[in-house]
């Protein structure tokens, strides 16, 4: 029930297909993506928003004269080539009931924990079906996506966007998935280093300020692939130093492996 002879694939003039790219659920990810792909490029795709999220949307449209907002769900769909499913976990079922997906829309879900056999069934096509996992970089164009199954107009999307890493199977896509779950506690050891400078004396603006200088230098490092992260380390290490004191005193075997059995507990639960 896929209703592909109800909409043809739009075509331009010469009959070459029209990207025309739509998302489903317009959060802080769907933004990402907008902005991605029309911030200050010459010729940006036309991009077809669902109306949930209406200020996101609204503002969208607005910023750039390709992006569209549309009636409902169904409009996105019926108007895209590629249409990029973006909802949280827990609004699937709402986001996409009563869908009809022609087959040759291709269908992107970002949806953690959802595998292609049960997206398929909820959206009863016969549609490529596209797992993947940007992140909030997609916005500048350098964050890289995980995908799987490896599609080229899928691929070359995300290329676009940073660069796209296509997996050979669900289950290491789920590993990358489960990775993304480590973000904010980055996040929350930075807030730890200026909290902890805070109780020593250390004005709390100068401590916040230091510290985000003090690891935009390692992100920046991050970005010479010819070192491995384990050689990174080493470099920023003098034996006997600050930094070897704090890695072996609190980033220990034990602190190891707690980190392991929570990312553990994750990949269970994303599978």
């Amino acid at each position: 029930m896929t209703g592909a002879s109800e909409v043809a694939r739009p075509q331009d003039d010469g009959g070459d297909t029209v990207e025309r790219i739509g998302i489903i659920g317009v959060g802080e990810i769907g933004r990402a993506i907008v902005v991605g792909l029309c911030d200050g490029v010459e010729e940006p795709p036309e991009v077809f928003l669902s109306p949930r999220g209406a200020r996101t949307a609204a503002e969208l449209s607005q910023r750039y004269p390709t992006v569209q907002v549309c009636a409902d769900n169904q409009d996105v769909l019926d108007r895209s080539t590629v249409v990029i499913i973006a909802v949280r976990p827990q609004d699937r079922t709402e986001a996409l009931a009563g869908l009809r997906v022609r087959s040759d829309c291709v269908v992107v879900s970002l949806l953690a924990g959802t595998g292609i056999g049960e997206l398929r069934q909820a959206l009863g096509t016969d549609a490529p079906l596209v797992r993947a996992i940007p992140l909030p970089a997609v916005r500048e164009r350098r964050s890289v996506t995980v995908t799987y199954p490896s599609h080229p107009v899928v691929d070359a999307l995300f290329d676009r966007l940073g660069g796209a890493l296509p997996v050979a199977d669900e289950a290491a896509l789920n590993v990358f998935s489960a990775l993304t779950g480590t973000v904010t506690a980055h996040l929350q050891y930075l807030v730890t280093l200026t909290e902890w400078a805070a109780r020593h004396g250390v004005p709390a603006e100068a401590a916040d300020r230091y510290v985000r200088g003090l690891f935009q230098g390692v992100e920046r490092a991050l970005g010479d692939g010819t070192r491995s992260l384990r050689q990174l380390a080493g470099d920023h290490e003098t034996p006997g130093g600050l930094n070897e004191r704090i890695r072996t005193t609190w980033f220990d075997a034990a602190n190891s492996e707690a980190l392991t059995t929570a990312l553990d507990a994750l990949l269970a639960d994303l599978r």
